[in-house]
């Protein structure tokens, strides 16, 4: 399967709201607005991936913070269609976020659900660990986060770096 990386357009948050109702059920899932929110943030970057056909499967956004002195990212989100679960799709959007947020240097932080151990485990394989507890972190299910963090990795990530922002071709197992 070939995926697409690009950057999410305003066109596409219908999709992503839709994703976030079957991904997120329990927990406050995000509705249009609230992508155009973070699309409309100047530190946010947001990404899709899409299939040969242009289909999006999978979406993520990172925040980058921090002063040119001291950068830091925040990972906000990262979902993929349940029809392409462990395709290597999550993958390259978080690999795409590491791109962007190792351009600047870093930490780079996330939370996850303590409960989702795909999710850990694709984080631990990129740098990232496990540096506290947020109980009852995710409304309204209540459910634990961990807080994850990865240390500044400037320079060392060029697996899939495109030459124009975040727009890149990649083949993943199907």
């Amino acid at each position: 399967m070939t995926i697409r990386i690009e950057p999410m357009r305003p066109a596409d948050v219908s999709r992503c709201a839709e994703l976030e109702q079957v991904l997120f059920p329990e927990d406050d899932p995000w509705h249009e607005v609230s992508f155009l929110s973070e699309l409309a943030g100047p530190h946010n970057r947001y990404i899709t991936a899409r299939d040969a056909g242009g289909r999006m499967v999978g979406y993520a956004g990172i925040a980058l913070l921090g002063t040119a002195d001291h950068p830091e990212a925040e990972v906000h989100t990262i979902g993929v269609d349940p029809d392409c679960h462990r395709q290597g799709v999550g993958t390259l959007l978080l690999e795409a976020l590491l791109l962007e947020a190792g351009r600047r240097g870093g930490p780079v932080f996330l939370e996850v659900r303590t409960d989702n151990a795909p999710a850990i485990t694709l984080y631990e394989k990129h740098g990232f660990h496990i540096i506290g507890l947020r109980k009852n972190y995710y409304q309204p299910s209540g459910a634990d986060a961990y807080t994850m963090r990865r240390p500044d990795m400037a320079g060392s990530f060029n697996r899939h770096r495109p030459q124009d922002g975040f727009t890149t071709d990649a083949e993943v197992s199907s």
